[in-house]
Order: C-alpha cells, then sequence, then structure tokens
C-alpha cells in the first residue's frame, strides 16, 4: 500500500515550494507596514528641505504648534542621544541643524491626529535659508571646500596587481558613464512606532537589517538597544535602499514625546528624497592584450558620487573597485577607486552593489578588444575566464567554486526563440506605430561579470536562529528580514529536509527574540541565515536521537527521522515524531562564515569569502532614425552552487533582468544643480510587462560551495550585473555606435551623427 505521507509531504531542498505568503500578497490580505493600525494612533510627517545646500538661519516652529490636532513639532534639539547616524560612518543627522547637505533632507517632523494636520503643520513651519553653492560635480569634489566635516572624500582605493611596467601589444580605451538608478519598490517607506510602559518604544517597520536599525536608533534615542525593539513588517520590496535608516528615528522621537503611537507612510515623491540610490559612475579603462588575445595589463579610473552622505559608499567601491576588470584572469593591474560626497542625492546600496557599474565598463572594453583583434568576443572572453586555482586582482587564489566558462558557454550556444516582428506591437516603439520595420536593425551581444557573495574586508559576519521541535512541529525564529529574496520559503524547506517533518512555523523576525541576522543584502541570506537554521535544526536531532537511543538502547547513528517519524535503520523501532517531541528540543546558534581580512595599501587581500558569476546574451532591435530599442530576448546563465527551490531561482533571474533592462535603456534618476527633476512614476520609468523580453534560462549551473548550505550560492544580485551590459552592447552592435552613457537615451542614437 503506498505510504500517502511521503506523495503529499511538503517540499523539500531542490524541490519548488510555494511562498506562503504569496497568495496574501496577491488577493490583497497580506498586511504590508503601510497597512499597521492603531486605535490611539497619531500621522508623522516630516519637513525637508528644498535646497540642495544652505545654511539655517532659524526655525520658527511656532504657527505649526498652533495649529488644532498637532501633538509634537520636534528639530534637531529635541533629539537626546547621538544627533547623527549611518550605516558605516555615523555621519548623518537625525535632523537638520546648522546647514542642509542635499534637496529633501529632513529639517523637522510632526504628529498630529489627521494627515492634513500634518500637512498643515509642515506648511506653517518657517525656515529661514541662506543659500549657498552646491557641490554637484564628483570630478571637484576633492578640489572644493568640504562640505561636511568629514570632509568631500569618502574613499579611496588604489588597487596595484603585478608588474606594473608591462604593455600590451593591443591597447584599447573607453571612458563611461553610469546614471543614477532608483530601486524603484512598490511599497513607500512606512511603519508604526509605540511607546512602551519600560521607557521603550516598539517599532514595526519595513527594513533590510532589524538589529542594524535597532542599534542605530537606539543611540539616537540615548536609551539602551534592548529598550528599541523592532518587528519586520510586511516589506514591498527593496533592493538596497532599506539598509540605511529613513523614518525609523523620527517615529520613535514622535512616539515617545506624545507617548502615543504614531505611523508614518511616505508619498512616492518622498520616497525618491527619502532613501539613497545607485551610485552614478565615471569611469576610464585601458585594456592591454597580446596579439594572441590574452590579457596582460587593465587600468581603470573609477569615480563614484556618494552624494551629501556616506551610507555604504566604503563598500560599494570596494566592491567596483574589487571586480573592476571582470572574471578574466589579468596578470598587471592599476585599478583606482574614488568615491566622494557631494551635494546631490545620498548613495548607497543597490542591487548588484558597485559591480553593475564596472561590469557595463569591463565588457564594452571586452567588445572593443575583441574588435581591435579582429576576434569573436565570446572566444576572446572564453579564452580569458577565470578558473579555480586562479589569482584576483587582490591577490587572493580562488579556493570555491568558479564556473565561469560553463556559464559563459551555455549562455552564448544556447538557441534562440527570437523572431523578426512580425506585427507593430513588437517593434521599437510598440503601440506608438512610429517605427518603419525597413528601419529596423538588430543587435545581438554576450556579457559576463561576477561579484562577491556575503560581507567582505574582515566584517564579523553571523547569522543566528533557534529551532524548536514539540509535538512534531518545528518552529524556527530568525531576525533575516524577508524583502521579496524567498527566506520565508526557504526556511522552511532547510528544516523540512533536516528533520523530516511537514509542519514548520516561521516566527516573527523581532530584535526581542534572537539574535541578529545581519542585513538582507550581498546575497548573504541563503547562506548565513540558511546556515544558521540548518546548523540549529542538526543540533536539534542530534540531540533528539541522543535521547531517542538512549531511551531504547540502541546506537544514534542507527536512527533517522524520516516523515515525521524516528525509524531504526537496523532493527524495527518507528516512533511518531509527536509523541517523541512530546518534550521539546531546542537549539539557538550563532553562524559564522569563513574569516576575510582587510584590503592592504595596494589593495591586496583575502577580503571575500566567495563569488557568484553570471553571463546574459541580449538580443534587440533598434530604430536608428527614431533612437527607439525593443529588447527582443534575454538568455541567461547563472552560478547558483545548487538549486533550493527552482521556481524561486527561475523569478529571481527573470526580477534582476527586469532591473537590468530598466538600467540600460530607460530608469535615471534625473539630477540637475542637486535637485531631482523625476520623483514620480510618471517621469521615473521602470520597465513594465510589455517592455520586457522573454527570459530564457540556458543553465543554472551547479556547482556546490563549500561551507555553504547543502551547497548553495545566493543568487539575488546576479542577475542585475550582467543583464544591463548585455543589453547595452547589443544595442552597440546594432547601431555600430559607442554609447557611453548608460542608460542609453533615444538621443544618444537618434541624434548620434549631429
Amino acid at each position: 500500500m503506498t505510504d500517502t505521507r511521503i506523495e503529499q509531504r511538503a517540499p523539500r531542498i531542490g524541490e519548488s515550494a510555494p511562498r506562503p505568503d504569496g497568495i496574501p500578497k496577491v488577493d490583497g490580505s497580506f498586511t504590508f507596514s503601510s497597512d499597521l493600525w492603531h486605535d490611539r494612533m497619531l500621522w508623522g510627517g516630516t519637513l525637508r528641505s528644498p535646497h540642495p545646500s544652505a545654511r539655517i538661519r532659524s526655525i520658527d516652529i511656532g504657527p505649526a504648534v498652533a495649529v488644532a490636532g498637532v501633538y509634537a513639532v520636534l528639530t534637531a534639539t529635541d533629539v537626546p542621544g547621538n544627533p547623527d547616524y549611518g550605516l558605516e560612518h555615523v555621519d548623518q543627522p537625525v535632523l537638520a541643524t546648522d546647514v542642509v547637505r542635499y534637496e529633501g533632507e529632513p529639517v523637522a517632523i510632526v504628529a498630529a491626529d489627521h494627515p492634513e494636520a500634518v500637512r498643515l503643520a509642515l506648511d506653517a513651519i518657517v525656515v529661514d535659508y541662506e543659500l549657498t553653492a552646491p557641490l554637484v560635480d564628483p570630478g571637484k569634489a576633492e578640489s572644493s571646500d568640504p562640505i561636511h566635516p568629514d570632509g568631500n572624500l569618502i574613499r579611496r582605493i588604489h588597487l596595484s596587481h603585478g608588474d606594473q611596467d608591462v604593455v600590451g601589444e593591443v591597447v584599447v580605451e573607453g571612458t563611461y558613464e553610469v546614471g543614477m538608478q532608483d530601486q524603484a519598490f512598490l511599497g513607500p517607506e512606512s511603519g508604526l512606532a509605540v511607546p512602551a510602559e519600560d521607557g521603550g518604544v516598539d517599532l514595526f517597520i519595513a527594513t533590510q537589517w532589524l538589529h542594524g536599525d535597532r542599534d542605530q536608533v537606539a543611540a539616537c534615542l540615548g536609551i539602551e538597544p534592548d529598550l528599541v525593539r523592532l518587528t519586520l513588517a510586511g516589506v514591498g520590496g527593496a533592493f538596497g535602499a532599506r539598509e540605511d535608516l529613513s523614518l525609523h528615528v523620527h517615529l520613535c522621537l514622535l512616539a515617545l514625546y506624545t507617548r502615543r503611537p504614531v505611523k508614518m507612510v511616505y508619498s512616492r515623491e518622498e520616497s525618491f528624497h527619502g532613501h539613497v540610490h545607485r551610485h552614478p559612475a565615471r569611469m576610464w579603462y585601458r585594456h592591454h592584450a597580446d596579439r594572441a588575445g590574452n590579457l596582460v595589463r587593465v587600468e581603470a579610473r573609477l569615480l563614484l558620487d556618494g552624494g551629501a552622505y556616506a551610507s555604504s559608499s566604503s563598500a560599494v567601491i570596494a566592491n567596483a573597485t574589487c571586480f573592476a576588470a571582470g572574471p578574466y584572469r589579468i596578470p598587471s593591474a592599476d585599478i583606482e577607486g574614488v568615491v566622494v560626497r557631494t551635494n546631490n542625492p545620498p548613495c548607497g546600496a543597490m542591487r548588484g552593489f558597485g559591480a553593475v557599474q564596472t561590469c557595463i565598463g569591463h565588457e564594452a572594453q571586452m567588445d572593443r578588444l575583441a574588435t581591435a583583434l579582429g576576434t569573436d568576443p565570446v572566444e576572446l572572453r572564453m579564452q580569458n575566464v577565470l578558473a579555480p586555482g586562479d589569482r584576483l586582482l587582490t591577490g587572493q587564489v580562488i579556493t570555491g567554486t568558479a564556473p565561469v566558462a560553463e556559464v559563459l558557454g551555455t549562455c552564448a550556444d544556447h538557441p534562440s526563440a527570437a523572431t523578426l516582428p512580425s506585427d507593430p506591437m513588437s517593434l521599437p516603439g510598440g503601440a506608438g506605430r512610429t517605427t518603419d520595420p525597413e528601419h529596423v536593425r538588430r543587435g545581438e551581444a554576450v556579457a559576463l561579470g561576477f561579484k562577491n557573495l556575503l560581507f567582505s574586508e574582515g566584517f564579523d559576519d553571523y547569522s543566528s536562529a533557534i529551532c524548536r521541535l514539540e509535538d512534531g512541529i518545528a518552529t524556527v525564529t530568525c531576525a533575516c528580514a524577508e524583502v521579496g529574496q524567498g527566506f520565508v520559503t526557504l526556511a522552511q524547506q532547510i528544516t523540512r529536509e533536516v528533520l523530516g517533518v511537514d509542519d514548520v512555523v516561521l516566527a516573527p523576525a523581532s530584535t526581542a527574540t534572537v539574535g541578529s541576522a545581519g542585513s538582507t543584502s550581498a546575497s548573504r541570506q541563503t547562506w548565513m541565515s540558511g546556515g544558521a537554521v540548518q546548523a540549529a535544526c542538526e543540533e536539534v536531532r542530534t540531540t533528539l536521537l541522543t535521547r531517542i537511543a538512549a531511551e531504547h538502547g540502541v546506537d544514534p547513528d542507527e536512527l533517522v527521522l524520516a516523515d515525521g517519524r524516528v525509524m531504526s535503520l537496523a532493527c524495527g523501532l518507528e516512533i511518531d515524531l509527536a509523541e517523541a517531541t512530546a518534550e521539546p528540543v531546542e537549539s539557538e546558534v550563532e553562524f559564522h562564515h569563513a574569516p576575510t581580512s582587510a584590503l592592504d595599501e595596494n589593495g591586496q587581500g583575502d577580503a571575500h569569502v566567495s563569488f557568484a558569476f553570471s553571463a546574459h546574451r541580449a538580443i534587440v532591435d533598434v530604430d536608428r532614425d527614431l533612437g527607439l530599442v525593443k529588447v527582443v530576448e534575454l538568455t541567461t546563465s547563472q552560478d547558483v552552487g545548487r538549486v533550493l527551490n527552482p521556481l524561486q531561482a527561475v523569478g529571481q533571474l527573470e526580477g534582476g533582468a527586469a532591473q537590468g533592462v530598466g538600467l540600460a535603456v530607460m530608469e535615471e534618476v534625473q539630477v540637475l544643480d542637486g535637485r531631482i527633476r523625476n520623483a514620480s512614476f510618471t517621469d521615473y520609468l521602470v520597465p513594465t510587462a510589455l517592455d520586457m523580453p522573454p527570459v530564457e534560462i540556458a543553465a543554472l549551473v551547479e556547482e556546490p560551495e563549500p561551507g555553504a548550505p547543502f551547497g548553495a550560492k545566493g543568487i539575488g544580485e546576479s542577475p542585475s550585473i550582467t543583464s544591463t551590459a548585455a543589453v547595452v552592447a547589443a544595442i552597440r552592435a546594432a547601431t555600430d555606435l559607442d554609447l557611453t552613457h548608460v542608460p542609453v537615451r533615444p538621443t544618444d542614437i537618434a541624434l548620434a551623427e549631429a
């Protein structure tokens, strides 16, 4: 007789598992942070500077306090603790004091009993500004007067590798610019702060790092960290923008001042001003090769605009510098990476974290080099790809998996399903019916890239998890922020795999119940929090089987957990797991990855734990006369270590490709004289379903990574790294234009000859 428990069991590792939050998000019943409510709730709002650079002569809050329904109007003098915060460097004011350094900088906050009262109060605050000339050109930052006490230079890295006197027989140069990209998540910043009787505060917030936020908030409030309790609220997307604080301290200040719960929700325009963006980049490259096509040297100068405050810029420029030349064997390199402060909007983490910008540069250079050598661009790349045992520009030797050739080969060789356009909607311009089919030219190109996984440069990276097995039900507690990456599914799959159970409960993520899980960034949560959950479950399994073995006089090694039962491999012992765990078993672990080291003065060191490699092939149609582009097809291969959830992996690859297409052809925060000119989804364009091509997955290359849970590598960022570079390269192929600015604008194509 067939055991129906086996047929109906929930998905394990390697199987497609549906997201437990999937249906609620589709039918509208999921609670996002903007849906939070409290009976005694007040509404909060922020007064922001309309100027990118100014001195504050005075702030008059009297008229705002007089508005009916207003409970609090607070300025910088009301911040009881540290006046500044910062993800890596404490340099950003909670509320501006004597100066403002970017358009949208918070100056005052208000709490009132109705959103309209908040609006009236914000309008009533009188701020006397003395305007000053903004520093908006990052190229002039180091030679300009400092806009911040810490200076305009955030970080400079000079990476020197190999023989510095070598010169190639074939040399190509190029200069490239990448515009500012917004994370464009659908759920603007929002949260609810509730004052507690113990003098602390409970903050329900959409974030990427609960414990990191808690420590910064507590420092600004001047209270102990355990008095600030953060619980993850439903997150409507993140992509790096929720790594930094936004309204967190403001909410808590207002709640503690009024002794009432306070809720804030940013408008879309305020969201554009209220979070960091992808760093704009200026990049100069010189590639050297011998006549046979072997790379011999790469030189590069990278300049990133960090905006007004440091955020994670130091780490972003480290990534950009370390991966500036791509996943190729390069015996000699001289790379300088610089990131500076300006009066432009602050920049920080975004999916790909520095490697997106440099991939655009190094892949354009590889295409230039292939042209100069008269060789096939794919063959040139294949000739120079990294492999295990090779040494990176930082001097680090690749000790893990590096299936670069497999990733490139499977992507480039995958048959294309793209057909010639047969109806107006498939032409560049789509429904506009503006393109003459005879003017359409097709282009095809491949891009290859890589990025580090996990935190680097000596950071003590870890994640904590608790597993409790009681009455046959496993409960997992981890502070990992679920921002759409799928940890809610993965944690259950790992638990089922290790403990042989179907019933797994994932407890709410909170700072009050478990230690830090680190940030949901750097493609690290599958490895770190997945590793923590795996380790906690394995300890529970060992404890339980040891106890059962002692009770029944058998060897623990003979016992297994499977399908909700404890069974012996050597005798007929079989116990229902619910019975075996009437007395619960619990374990809490702290999972660390292998140690890394900081880069030295020459940019050398074992700074990274592991790497993920990706490739995209793009096919585009271009109307050269009108400058219109249609991305026809994207094909990708990805280095994944091991696929834990195939359905979820496909979703990540498609989503990352969409953001890459956006940066390639339409997404750019337009900043003029320090002011954002397109802070709306009317004017800041993101790809819709009609803009996205079919995404063909040529291969998910599975070579299990040592040290990773079940050998799996994180895949959240890789698809965004090479997709942009491939699309832009395909446009170049279709137009025979250099196209050195990304995103490629219609005028870059249509007016190129002029």
